[in-house]
């Protein structure tokens, strides 16, 4: 006990290593900014990865390669190599299966890792987005039963779930409060200062691991509640004629509005965590009633914006099938190259149904993970040409500054027919585009 006791003294005087199970979007830029402080293995089992990381490259973008060149973390997919740590985080990702239901291998693989390798005295702490329970009574047996450890006497465990915002330079690790939470009052001093030494914003101690849990993921449901909300809004006002963004824009004058807007969700946390939490609900035997009805509208909202094409496409008097449609941007959100769980595969299932097959261009997408993840290969600038309609998906930087004059040079010169522009999150000027005779919609 008292080895775990004196864990963080050891730490900061190097005497003592910290591990990061999962250098992905989430995981590098936390072991960065340990790295900065105390001796730091990063770990990852794609060998491709690493890699990338020893060369001084940094794939996700979220903290750049200068950063990683000049890192003194050790680099690693050799799992024995944890064993010469003692505090250990986990931050693997958690998805959903295709019917919804949570995808915890990621975090079980984790486990049964990191217990092969855990060694007398260490500390867990798991980041990734469960629901609750799932640290106590999914994670610790399997690190028991790998390990032969017991927890509570040789090791110890917490959670403090990740609020890392992928692609955002503005909220990042040092910046965010980081909610800690300890199986015991000691666990908890040592996460919460290990924790410290990199959150500027303070840590804020959480009364159990399962309260710790339950915060992450209601989180993010609510915010995919407010924007599912915003999505019915618009398509109310669709059908009344009236322009969603104009409507937001004047109720937004009001102190207490709350300024959400519609849009497409995807990633890895705002379209997944809430099914992590009415799964859970379902099996004590409560259905939710509002979130999964959140989840629906969101769900759908990529063939709703196919039908409006195509409904625009037709008023354009465009024959539809084999119409030339382009697709900017793919990544899940902006300024991000992350494609997984991007929405916009939504739009171009459905466009397919049609008979249209998209030319997709994406300047900072991951181009072999979409290959990989949706046999997509992507396309470039030179491929945008002769239009019939183009959908600008993504609020990436690089298409924020896109001019209408610019944006003509895509369509097709020769025909008199009117371009068909869907705008899903309202970049441009509406009022600009109409002028000019475009067929504008947006969300």
């Amino acid at each position: 006990m008292c080895e775990i006791n004196s864990l963080y003294s050891r730490l900061i005087h190097k005497n003592e290593k910290l591990s990061l199970i999962g250098l992905g979007y989430v995981g590098l830029p936390i072991a960065v900014a340990f790295s900065k402080k105390l001796q730091v293995i990063g770990f990852d089992v794609n060998k491709e990865k690493i890699r990338l990381y020893r060369s001084g490259v940094d794939p996700t973008r979220e903290i750049g390669d200068e950063e990683i060149v000049n890192c003194k973390m050790e680099f690693t997919n050799d799992e024995t190599k944890l064993r010469e740590a003692k505090f250990h985080i986990v931050a693997v990702p958690t998805p959903v299966k295709r019917d919804h239901v949570p995808n915890l291998l990621p975090v079980e693989e984790a486990s049964h890792l990191l217990g092969r390798n855990l060694v007398k005295g260490s500390i867990i702490v798991y980041e990734s987005t469960v629901y609750p329970g799932v640290t106590e009574d999914v994670c610790i047996p399997i690190l028991e039963q790998e390990s032969g450890l017991r927890c509570g006497i040789d090791f110890k465990v917490g959670y403090s779930p990740e609020r890392i915002n992928p692609g955002d330079k503005i909220h990042r690790l040092e910046t965010i409060t980081k909610i800690v939470s300890g199986m015991d009052e000691k666990t908890l001093d040592i996460v919460s200062q290990v924790y410290e030494l990199v959150v500027e914003a303070g840590v804020y101690k959480a009364e159990s691991i399962k309260v710790a849990e339950a915060a992450k993921v209601i989180e993010n449901s609510q915010r995919d509640i407010n924007i599912a909300f915003m999505n019915e809004l618009s398509i109310i006002f669709n059908k009344m004629n009236i322009d969603t963004k104009s409507v937001l824009k004047a109720a937004g004058t009001k102190w207490n509005f709350l300024k959400f807007e519609p849009g497409l969700v995807g990633g890895h946390c705002i379209g997944v965590d809430p099914y992590y939490l009415t799964y859970r609900a379902e099996e004590l035997g409560y259905h939710s009633q509002i979130i999964l009805s959140g989840r629906r509208i969101n769900d759908d909202m990529g063939k709703y914006v196919a039908e409006n094409l195509v409904k625009n496409l037709i008023k354009a008097d465009i024959s539809v099938k084999n119409a030339r449609v382009g697709i900017l941007g793919f990544t899940f959100k902006e300024n991000c190259p992350d494609t997984r769980n991007t929405r916009v595969i939504d739009i171009v299932k459905e466009l397919k149904e049609y008979g249209i097959f998209p030319v997709i261009y994406d300047p900072i997408a991951d181009r072999k993970e979409t290959k990989k993840e949706y046999d997509i290969v992507l396309s470039d600038t030179k491929d945008l040409k002769d239009m019939d309609a183009v959908i600008l998906a993504v609020a990436h930087k690089d298409f924020m500054n896109i001019s209408r004059n610019q944006m003509d040079l895509l369509y097709n010169k020769n025909s008199f027919k009117k371009k068909v522009f869907l705008d899903i999150k309202g970049l441009m000027d509406r009022k600009e585009y109409e002028k000019k005779g475009y067929i504008y919609w947006r969300l």
